[in-house]
C-alpha cells in the first residue's frame, strides 16, 4: 500500500519527525542511504518503519523527501 500525502501533510510530517523520532532529517537520510538497496520506495518505506519502529506515514515521508533531495543533488 502506497502512502501519497498532500504537499501540506508531507511538510507537516517532516517538521514533526525530529521531535517524534529524536533524529534529524539528515540522520534519517544517512540511515536510508546505508540501508538495503531496494528498488521501490514502498519497499524502502516498509523497511524503515519495520526496522526503526516508526509509523509508515513518517517512513513514507522520509523516503519521499530523501528521493526528492537526492534528485536535486544531481541537477
Amino acid at each position: 500500500m502506497s502512502l501519497n500525502h498532500s504537499p501540506e501533510t508531507h511538510t507537516k510530517l517532516l517538521a514533526r519527525i525530529p521531535s517524534v523520532t529524536g533524529r534529524d532529517l539528515p540522520e534519517w537520510f544517512e540511515t536510508i542511504e546505508n540501508g538495503p538497496s531496494f528498488l521501490r520506495c514502498e519497499e524502502r518505506s516498509s523497511w524503515l518503519a519495520d526496522e526503526h519502529g516508526i509509523s509508515h506515514g513518517y517512513a513514507s515521508a522520509l523516503v519521499r523527501e530523501h528521493e526528492r533531495t537526492r534528485r536535486m543533488r544531481h541537477y
